[in-house]
């Protein structure tokens, strides 16, 4: 199978190029990304110059190369996306090109080459979830952030090909995902590298807002699944059954630091943050034999060290970019620690 993976230079879609270049020796994939803040040739090391493997610098919203590449492949997998809440709430015009707009070219080349699409998207676009509740794939979409909105309206729209032109579409809503390579803007690396260097970890409000915690490895090896073995129009969702509240997760970054909590900032909370996100995922287990196989220690621990063993790749992020280094101070109210800073 040769699989047109979009957005496969950032964290998740890297993370799945990875692994099918691994597990399926005969699969060939080409990578397209448009290479913004949070796309990276750094998260493709190693795989660039693997044979089987072809990167093309695009935008997912440009619809001639798209359909060129579409016609070519034999699926397509879609991560192309602007992904981070807090940054939607300040532009939320940017989520709608990338994550409503680019994924309706995405369909249109599909509709017209008659090729599967998996769409990968989350658990938000359900919205807040009462505690005792776990969302299942037929609830209704409930998004309260622009970000979630974005992905929601993808999927409605993934929906209205499916009904109206019968293309073979297929979407998966994954939990709180972590592991190498997450820009260091999402909880676990800011903190991790916060953490390493003396700065303040930033916690919203009272930090008992509650997630399930997904190694990236996990996740991807079940969007795999969903392309290879998932039913055509279906949903799933692909959760751990490892909820947490951020606050015991930021301690657990300390103590596996060996960082004292004094670290621990509390700021104003972000405008509409959902308290909780809880998935049932057994349709996944059920129907396709999938589930995790870390526990939340184990993802976790593996997070943390890999940022302590791979300074390099963060650094580069953290006092290379101009952008990062402002937006962290219009969100937090503080300035960035650079290399050899410790507050």
């Amino acid at each position: 199978m040769r699989i047109l993976v979009t957005g496969g230079a950032g964290f998740i879609g890297s993370t799945y190029v990875r692994h099918v270049l691994a597990r399926h020796p005969a699969d060939e994939i080409v990578t397209l990304d448009r290479l913004t803040y949070a796309g990276s040739l750094a998260n493709l090391a190693g795989v660039l110059d693997d044979t089987r493997h072809r990167f093309v610098h695009g935008d997912i919203a440009d619809a001639t190369p798209l359909d060129t590449l579409v016609e070519q492949c034999d699926a397509v997998v879609n991560f192309a996306a602007e992904t981070h809440v807090d940054r939607s709430l300040l532009d939320s015009a940017a989520f709608v090109r990338s994550n409503v707009t680019g994924v309706l070219a995405v369909l249109d080349a599909v509709r017209r080459h008659g090729k599967r699409l998996v769409q990968v998207s989350t658990d938000e676009v359900y919205g807040d979830v009462e505690p005792g509740h776990y969302s299942v794939e037929n609830d209704p979409l409930q998004p309260r952030s622009p970000y979630a909105a974005a992905k929601a309206g993808a999927e409605l729209m993934c929906r209205a090909y499916a009904i109206s032109y019968g293309t073979e579409v297929l979407v998966s809503r994954g939990c709180n995902t972590v592991g190498p390579r997450q820009h260091p803007e999402k909880l676990v690396p800011l903190f991790v590298t916060n953490a390493l260097r003396g700065q303040p970890l930033p916690v919203y409000g009272d930090g008992l807002q509650i997630r399930d915690w997904l190694h990236v490895e996990d996740h991807a090896a079940a969007i795999d699944l969903v392309l290879r073995r998932g039913t055509p129009g279906e949903t799933y969702n692909i959760g751990a059954g490892q909820e947490r509240p951020n606050l015991d997760v930021v301690r657990k970054i300390l103590a596996r630091l060996g960082q004292p909590e004094g670290l621990i900032r509390h700021v104003p909370d972000r405008p509409g943050h959902d308290r909780r996100y809880a998935l049932d995922w057994s349709k996944i287990r059920r129907d396709l034999n999938w589930t995790p196989t870390r526990t939340f220690e184990q993802t976790l621990h593996e997070t943390v060290d890999w940022y302590v063993a791979n300074p390099a790749w963060w650094r580069a992020i953290r006092d290379g970019d101009d952008d990062f280094a402002a937006y962290y101070e219009v969100q937090y109210g503080w300035r960035l620690a650079v290399a050899g800073e410790v507050h």
